[in-house]
């Protein structure tokens, strides 16, 4: 019953204030609690390959910190974006976290989706940063940049090359370069690096462009790297020339990190980034990004949420320079 003299109004007001703040209370004890149960991360790329063991390894660590078990889920095809385009359908309890490659920025220019990423996923950190390569078999013709684009242009559309998929940030850069050339390539799309290194190794495919999956084959003789993709020679590859240095005026790397449902408690999503820096921080993962010739590239929760509104939006540029950019 309400008091004389307090107004309809006041009243609820108060029960919605009062409302409010058992819900508050009751985020914060489940943040509290967190995690009670385990955690899943899913990754875009196939078991086996550059991402998937480095994850695997960050997953251990993360074992150890939450004291929960971490499980690595591979949902492979789709250019690496699947787990993504599932998470924000998800609970935003934290005990779902996705890989967020590139890719996924591109989404709204071409697909018809009914959410952004810029603005619909929690970021929660950047993790490292894809390094990239070209490579085609070791007894192969072709043994330099310059020679790829040779051939391509005396024989159009002859020339193939892999990639883990439509749109992946490989497939942009190889069109990119093909656009740049004036050469017409051939894209053959795979579900990963598992796949397309067994298709170049089988002779299904002339040449691949992939993250340093292909570094065993390159280095036990099978494959032969034409150019890594960074801003400098790779460490490990040191007598690989960058793009820039075989005449191609292009840099291109690829940040990845993590991302839980939109609306996910704050303070479980604090949890969880401050779990997974210390998990990146430990030379195991370090180590196992090495073998792939990557390095760990941190983001914060707010560093991370600036870089995918930035690269929502420069993604849709670059689209549209090469007339993938759906209308």
């Amino acid at each position: 019953m309400i008091k004389p003299g307090k107004s309809i109004y006041t009243a609820a007001i108060a029960a919605f204030m009062a409302g409010g703040m058992q819900s508050a209370q009751a985020m914060s004890e489940a943040a509290q609690n967190f995690p009670d149960k385990p955690i899943t991360i899913v990754i875009g790329y196939t078991a086996g390959g550059s991402t998937d063991i480095p994850f695997r390894v960050l997953a251990e660590n993360l074992t150890g910190i939450l004291k929960q078990p971490v499980i690595v889920e591979n949902k492979p095809g789709a250019g690496g974006v699947l787990p993504a385009m599932q998470l924000h359908s998800k609970k935003p309890d934290g005990y779902t976290l996705a890989q967020t490659p590139t890719p996924v920025f591109r989404l709204p220019y071409i697909s018809k989706i009914d959410w952004n990423p810029a603005t619909d996923l929690t970021y929660v950190i950047g993790l490292a940063g894809y390094s990239f390569g070209l490579v085609v078999p070791a007894d192969s013709p072709i043994k330099s940049m310059q020679e790829y684009i040779e051939y391509a242009k005396q024989n159009p559309e002859k020339l193939t090359y892999g990639t883990p998929g439509i749109m992946t940030t490989l497939h942009i850069t190889m069109e990119a370069i093909a656009q740049d050339a004036g050469i017409k390539l051939v894209h053959v799309p795979y579900k990963g690096n598992a796949e397309s290194l067994k298709a170049i190794i089988g002779g299904f495919v002339m040449s691949v462009a992939d993250t340093p999956a292909w570094a065993p084959y390159v280095e036990n003789g099978k494959l032969r790297l034409l150019s890594t993709w960074g801003e400098k020679r790779s460490k490990k590859f040191p007598d690989a020339p960058t793009l820039k240095e075989s005449g191609i005026d292009r840099v291109q790397l690829s940040p990845f990190g993590l991302a839980v449902p939109k609306d996910t408690d704050p303070d479980i999503v604090k949890k969880l980034h401050d779990a997974l820096k210390l998990a990146m921080e430990k030379p195991n993962f370090r180590e196992a990004l090495e073998k792939y010739d990557m390095e760990p590239l941190y983001m914060s929760t707010q560093q991370y949420t600036e870089f995918a509104k930035k690269t929502t939006a420069d993604e849709g540029k670059v689209l549209e320079s090469l007339g993938f950019r759906k209308k």
